[in-house]
């Protein structure tokens, strides 16, 4: 159900509907209108609960957009740029599909957020409390964007209990295979880097020359496991016929989001297989 999701979601990032609906309210760069309209249903808050909860970032870099985005336009402004820009892109996307099956599509994702115990996930809440969308597009990307970022909310718990911190965490990514250059844009520095994987070769997850080892796979896989534990209970609310009814009217949308996300993009996230 992720494969299927998070492409929903992830158009405000890679599709340029999503980028120019930013700039439109002054949030001119990528990262301003990234940490603005991410960070926007929590309100107008400082750097510090943004670090803990979008977890992966360096704190200097946070901080040179907390709270000074807020000058360049509201929390609310930031939100209705980013439910815009994402539906544009939807629109754009999703034009072959007929209305009845967004709407079936978005009842039942609805339904699947609805069912989310937002206890301990502090941006699945935050989006969960934003109004529902008044057409199919916007009720689906707000499901989508309120499942994401609980289940989110869910993989920081695990790492933290795993032990693990935001550096190394993308250290193990590019350990792994994700391209570096898609991960060294969080801010924090060479030296940094270097520790945390020092880190991991010393906890015995990467071996002397930086290469995976079985008790790191065993590991990171134990934290996999524990972040689709916590992220279960809306598609057990929902059922397996409904569950199953949704995956296939999302299979399409998905599929055609993949379109603008880059096949290496950074949330290591893949075409789902049918």
């Amino acid at each position: 159900m992720w494969t299927r999701v998070e492409p929903l979601h992830a158009v405000t990032y890679f599709h340029p509907r999503a980028r120019a609906a930013y700039e439109a309210v002054g949030l001119r760069g990528y990262w301003r209108g990234y940490f603005a309209g991410r960070a926007a249903p929590l309100g107008p808050v400082d750097a510090a609960p943004v670090v803990a909860a979008f977890f992966a970032f360096a704190p200097p870099m946070v901080g040179r957009a907390l709270p000074a985005v807020w000058q360049l336009a509201t929390p609310q402004e930031a939100l209705r740029a980013r439910l815009t820009g994402a539906v544009q892109a939807l629109a754009e996307l999703l034009y072959e599909l007929p209305e009845s099956h967004l709407t079936e599509a978005a009842d039942l994702l609805e339904a699947a957020a609805g069912a989310l115990d937002t206890a301990g996930r502090v941006l699945g809440a935050a989006n969960a409390a934003l109004p529902r969308g008044d057409y199919p597009l916007a009720r689906l990307w707000q499901a989508a964007t309120t499942l994401r970022e609980a289940r989110g909310d869910g993989h920081v718990a695990a790492l933290v209990a795993a032990g693990v911190d935001p550096v190394e965490a993308l250290a193990w990514r590019v350990a792994v295979g994700q391209p570096p250059q898609n991960l060294l844009g969080r801010g924090w520095s060479e030296e940094q880097w270097q520790a945390a994987r020092g880190r991991l070769v010393a906890r015995g997850w990467l071996d002397a020359d930086g290469r995976p080892t079985d008790v790191g796979r065993a590991g990171l896989q134990a934290v996999e496991d524990a972040t689709d534990r916590a992220a279960a209970r809306p598609w057990l609310v929902l059922g397996p016929d409904r569950a199953a009814r949704l995956g296939e009217l999302l299979d399409p949308l998905a599929r055609a989001c993949h379109r603008v996300i880059p096949a290496d993009n950074p949330i290591g996230l893949a075409a789902p297989q049918p």
